[in-house]
């Protein structure tokens, strides 16, 4: 958040009243009372949207800017220290809080004990036979590098040509100058964002999308201009019009088993809004991170192979390793269509992480050379584990409601109703660790009647897993843990 800073004097962050003010009025209403402005705060905290610790601004500054008395400032902090989402100490202020053994439903969150089963990150474990071999390997050829510093800002110029040579196998020509080695996706991502946009510049997203990706954007100082995409997939008719309209600098989109929805567009339109971007000047930024993980249909080939002549100048493509293999390694890569804008990346990138560790990327280049047998492998047992996942909420939860997707890693699950915040807190309580449809929006409040469930698990721990979520889910989720009146509308 623009107008967080941080308060050396207790060591946390804080959020001014203006900022609080627009983010609870979208949970609590714009005149919120006492009970729905607690309300309002928790949910923030809860969703992820205010940071643990993070100091709150004094009451007479909220209730100006809120519109509403001191007094129900005042009564609103009372009860979210009465209920232990608030701490205060004289001379230090009021700052958020959980009760004992609480934490946020965020994908930030760490898993709360071994005990817990993890829905919030969707990614699989290692293969673990290949990982090793992978290792050995790298081992074995570290000692060649180790008489040089080990510094490599566009990383090992043998990774490099394995990445080029992958896209090349799936349809894309590419040379190794075309390719920059980074630390994951993630960091793909926030590079291309930084060096293609300024702050206040607009960019197109998918609503939903990727978490991560949404906090890089904001983080940027980057406006969204967001276009709708279901589990049904795309709109072309918005996007392109949204991109005429709005001449974004750039878009950002998840063309293969799109995140959460797991939708898969088709070729003519990435062909029309590829032409549609070249015609009004923006950006393509694609994340392929899960393009491989094709369930039901063949594997698509890159974004870049269908745009037409001219407009792979003004695309970028991200990748990585953690879906396909393990996010434990942390190896990820772009693709531009000139060389010139690599050294721009790497120059941009040096000052935050001058290079991925040399031992990594040899790691990532033994996995590379194994990924054939990694994913046939793989993709039955992500077939077994998503049939897993169906039939256990099929048992379990029969009301809810979903369209299985070709490929990727997870469920869109449509709870029908919007309580989907509430569920994953009552979720928690039962040992389940789940992201509510809220975490996915551009906007905050929307798409809380779903829940993006991961078939990565093991099946004896998606069961287990579709059991505790339906003691939450018919637990009661009441109203004081439902969103307020004054929540924007989910979007489906």
């Amino acid at each position: 958040m623009a107008e967080m800073r941080m308060v050396h004097s207790v060591d946390r962050t804080a959020v001014g009243a203006e900022t609080l003010a627009r983010l609870v009025s979208r949970t609590a209403g714009t005149h919120p009372g006492y009970r729905a402005l607690a309300r309002g705060v928790r949910t923030l905290l809860l969703d992820g949207r205010v940071p643990l610790r993070t100091r709150l601004p004094a009451e007479r500054e909220l209730a100006g800017a809120l519109g509403v008395s001191r007094a129900t400032v005042t009564a609103a902090y009372d009860l979210l220290r009465e209920g232990g989402y608030a701490l205060s100490r004289r001379g230090a202020g009021t700052w958020t809080a959980l009760p004992q053994g609480g934490r946020p439903a965020n994908v930030a969150s760490f898993p709360a004990d071994d005990c817990t089963l993890d829905l919030a990150i969707a990614a699989p474990g290692a293969p673990e036979s290949e990982l090793l071999d992978a290792y050995a390997d790298a081992g074995r050829a570290l000692p060649r590098y180790a008489s040089a510093p080990g510094y490599h800002p566009y990383g090992l110029p043998e990774l490099r040509a394995a990445v080029a040579e992958r896209f090349t196998r799936r349809g894309l020509a590419t040379r190794p100058e075309q390719i920059l080695i980074t630390t994951g996706a993630q960091q793909a991502l926030s590079l291309a964002l930084s060096l293609l946009g300024r702050p206040g510049d607009r960019v197109l997203v998918e609503n939903p999308s990727y978490p991560n990706a949404l906090d890089a954007l904001r983080r940027a100082g980057l406006r969204t201009v967001p276009v709708p995409v279901t589990d049904c997939g795309w709109d072309t008719e918005l996007i392109t019009s949204a991109l005429r309209q709005s001449a974004p600098r750039a878009a950002y989109l998840v063309p293969d088993f799109q995140n959460p929805t797991g939708a898969l567009m088709p070729h003519e339109d990435r062909v029309r809004i590829a032409e549609t971007a070249r015609d009004t000047g923006t950006w393509l930024v694609i994340d392929e991170t899960v393009s491989d993980i094709a369930l039901d249909v063949p594997a698509p080939p890159p974004f870049a192979s269908a745009v037409p002549p001219g407009t792979g100048e003004q695309l970028v493509t991200v990748g990585s390793l953690s879906k396909t293999h393990w996010g434990g390694l942390r190896v990820g890569w772009i693709r531009t269509g000139c060389s010139q804008l690599v050294t721009e990346l790497a120059t941009a990138r040096v000052p935050a992480d001058m290079a991925n560790p040399v031992i990594d990327q040899l790691v990532g280049l033994g996995l590379l050379e194994r990924e054939t047998e990694v994913l046939r492998r793989r993709l039955p047992a992500l077939r077994a584990q998503r049939d897993a996942l169906t039939a256990a909420l099929s048992r379990h939860l029969p009301e809810w409601r979903w369209r299985t997707p070709p490929g990727g890693l997870s469920l869109w699950v449509d709870l029908g109703r919007p309580v989907a915040s509430a569920l994953a807190r009552a979720a928690l309580r039962q040992g389940v660790r789940i992201e509510g449809g809220a975490r996915f929006g551009v906007d905050p409040g929307t798409h809380e009647h779903r829940l993006r469930i991961p078939f990565t698990l093991r099946p004896e721990d998606i069961e287990e897993a579709a059991a505790r979520l339906a003691t939450a889910f018919a637990g009661g989720l009441t109203d004081d843990e439902t969103p307020g009146p004054g929540r924007r509308p989910w979007v489906a």
